[in-house]
Parts: C-alpha cells; sequence; structure tokens
C-alpha cells in the first residue's frame, strides 16, 4: 500500500513541481519511484545531483545560459525533496544546502543576473535575492514573500513575470522560511520582517523606493496582507491563496504540513503549535489595507479554502480585484496561466512600471 504522505504530496504538489522548475519527465519518474515517505527527499536530491553535474559541465566549456538552466532546475529537484522533509531535518538541512550551492551558481549566469543581499533583522541577519530589469533605470520593486515550505528561490519563477514588465523584484526568506527557519519561528506579524526588508531597500540608489509592491503565495498570501495593514511604504499587494484565519483552516491542511507547522514554530506539540496559530488572524487588521490589491484563491483549493480569498478581498478597505479561478487548486499552478501573467500585469499598472 502507498505511503498516504508519497500520496498526498504527489495529489497536492505536482502542478508546483512543474510550473516552479521541475521537468515534468523528472516528476513522474522520480515520483513513482518512491513508496515511502522517509526516500522522498533522497531520491529529489539524486535527481538534483544529475542537473548540477549537467550544469558543471555547461559552465566549463563555456555555455552560460545551459548552465543556469540546469543549476536552477538542480536547485528546484533539491528544494522539492526537502521542503517538507521535517521528520529530519539533518537531512533537510544538508539538502537545504545544496539548494543554495546550486541556485547560487546560477546567480551570475542568469539574464538579468541575481544579487544576494542581507538585511539586519534584529540580531539577526535575513537574506534575500535581488534581480532588476535590464536597461530600466531605477525601476520600481515587487517584494516577494514565500509561505510555508517555499523559499526564496523557488519564488524565481513567479517574478520572471513582473521582471519581464520592467519591475525588479527581491524575494525573501523570512522567519521560519528557508535560511531563517533553523533560527527563527514563523512570525505572525510579518510586518517586521517586511518592514526590515523595506528599510534595506530604501537605501539602494538603484532602486525606486517610493514604488514597491508586494506579493506572497499561500502562508504568504497571509504575511502580505498582514505587512500592508502596517507598512504604508507598500503600494499594492498581490495575496495567493492565503488564508484569513489559520486555525480555521487547519483541519484542511494535510498531515505533513501541521508537522511542518509545528517543527517552523520551534515548537514541540500540536496543541502547542496551534497556541501559536491562534495568532495569524487577518480579522482585526484587514480593514487597515488600504492600497490596492489583487487577491487570488482556487474555485477547488483542498488546503486553503477560496472563501479565506473572499473574506480577505471583501475587508480590505482599499480597491480590490478578486479572482476565483474555476478549477484552481491550491495556490492555482494547475492554471497558473488564469493569474501569473495577470497579476504581473496589474503589478506593472500600479507601479507604473516602464515595461508593462
Amino acid at each position: 500500500m502507498a505511503d498516504p504522505r508519497v500520496e498526498a504530496a504527489i495529489a497536492h504538489w505536482a502542478p508546483r513541481y512543474v510550473e516552479d522548475g521541475v521537468p515534468v519527465g523528472d516528476f513522474q519518474e522520480v515520483s513513482a519511484s518512491v513508496e515511502r515517505w522517509e526516500d522522498w527527499c533522497a531520491a529529489w536530491a539524486a535527481r538534483g545531483a544529475i542537473h548540477e553535474a549537467e550544469g558543471d559541465v555547461a559552465l566549463a566549456a563555456g555555455h552560460r545560459k545551459s548552465a543556469a538552466f540546469h543549476f536552477t532546475t538542480a536547485a528546484a529537484c533539491y528544494h522539492f525533496g526537502k521542503f517538507l522533509n521535517v521528520h529530519d531535518m539533518a537531512e533537510l538541512r544538508a539538502t537545504h544546502d545544496l539548494v543554495l550551492r546550486a541556485h547560487q551558481k546560477a546567480h551570475p549566469l542568469m539574464e538579468p543576473p541575481i544579487e544576494r543581499c542581507g538585511f539586519a533583522y534584529g540580531d539577526h541577519t535575513l537574506f534575500g535575492n535581488l534581480r532588476k530589469p535590464a536597461g530600466i533605470e531605477r525601476p520600481p520593486l515587487v517584494l516577494m514573500i514565500p509561505g510555508l515550505d517555499s523559499t526564496k528561490e523557488e519564488l524565481e519563477y513567479y517574478g520572471k513575470w513582473f521582471i519581464d514588465r520592467g519591475m525588479a523584484t527581491f524575494a525573501i526568506d523570512g522567519p521560519g522560511q528557508g535560511e531563517a527557519e533553523y533560527d527563527l519561528p514563523m512570525e505572525p506579524f510579518y510586518e517586521k520582517p517586511a518592514a526590515a526588508a523595506i528599510d534595506y531597500l530604501v537605501t539602494r540608489p538603484d532602486l525606486d523606493s517610493e514604488r514597491i509592491g508586494a506579493w506572497g503565495v499561500s502562508m504568504g498570501g497571509y504575511y502580505v496582507v498582514r505587512a500592508a495593514a502596517f507598512e504604508p511604504r507598500i503600494k499594492a499587494l498581490v495575496s495567493l491563496s492565503g488564508p484569513f484565519n489559520v486555525v480555521g483552516q487547519w483541519e484542511e491542511f494535510p498531515a505533513i504540513s501541521r508537522l511542518a507547522w509545528q517543527v517552523r514554530c520551534h515548537v514541540s506539540s500540536e496543541e502547542e503549535t496551534l497556541e501559536v496559530a491562534r495568532r495569524f488572524d487577518l480579522s482585526e487588521v484587514v480593514g487597515n489595507v488600504a492600497c490596492p490589491a489583487y487577491v487570488i484563491g482556487g474555485e477547488l483549493d483542498r488546503i486553503i479554502v477560496p472563501e479565506a480569498s473572499q473574506q480577505i478581498a471583501d475587508g480590505v478597505s482599499g480597491p480590490v480585484v478578486l479572482n476565483l479561478v474555476k478549477g484552481g487548486n491550491h495556490v492555482v499552478n494547475n492554471k497558473a496561466y488564469m493569474y501569473r501573467p495577470q497579476t504581473a500585469d496589474w503589478m506593472a499598472e500600479q507601479l507604473g512600471a516602464a515595461g508593462g
């Protein structure tokens, strides 16, 4: 009998893997080879190693575009091996190091390239990947916020839509996310790391800090609303499949996601996790969001119900577009064409992007 955790990973996230950098043939072959969830990470790490080796060969031969493709594909495979591997944190962290290594190999090779940036957050340093469109002086910028199990590296596949329209992107790992998950627990009051990121961005003379938008996916769809409720420097936001009240959604989350919550909240039981999760609630703050908002939900989302997107859209006080995609799953990656170009066009209009 198949491991239900493997079945859940395939059922919930197959379109996400393919849309965010894993070749469809790799997804089919690797996922079909895994019978136990405990073997998932190693199987994907092995596939990532194949792509990374191809990147090394291409780079040695001077084929920079091919090398960039192979390195980013390797990083995607490594990432999707470890993204919910919270039952074995040693393996998760070792594989995360492979994500960072492969992705950073690609940074100078990509067009436009990626700049890795650190910024102060209390006594800690958080990291983000900054990418600027070529040939545009002081472009507007979109702050990109991951969710429970995504990281800044995965967000490059969303960010390219903004880059193509003349906007820079700054994809970050906040508390409980990516590089920060080991030292900092998840932060319900995400206006704090968002403000720290913007404090850094406004020091950059090569960016237009008067034109900053923000975008968040899944839990990031909560974080971005929370940030905009307190941060007036955010001029427009996109909330993609974000929860309105986490405890109200708790039973909808797959078991492996509930365990990820526990681990990334840095607590030791589900009861403690729920105590923390009660603080992830937009009901008291959503009305403070006065900037334009674009809210996306999937009609068939089994993780964050579409009613949450409706609640966010109904709650904000500024102008809002609500896009509930018919037949869409969680994050609507099975119908990405129904929101990725649309939100990029909308954000370009809000920020007055030169390439919009």
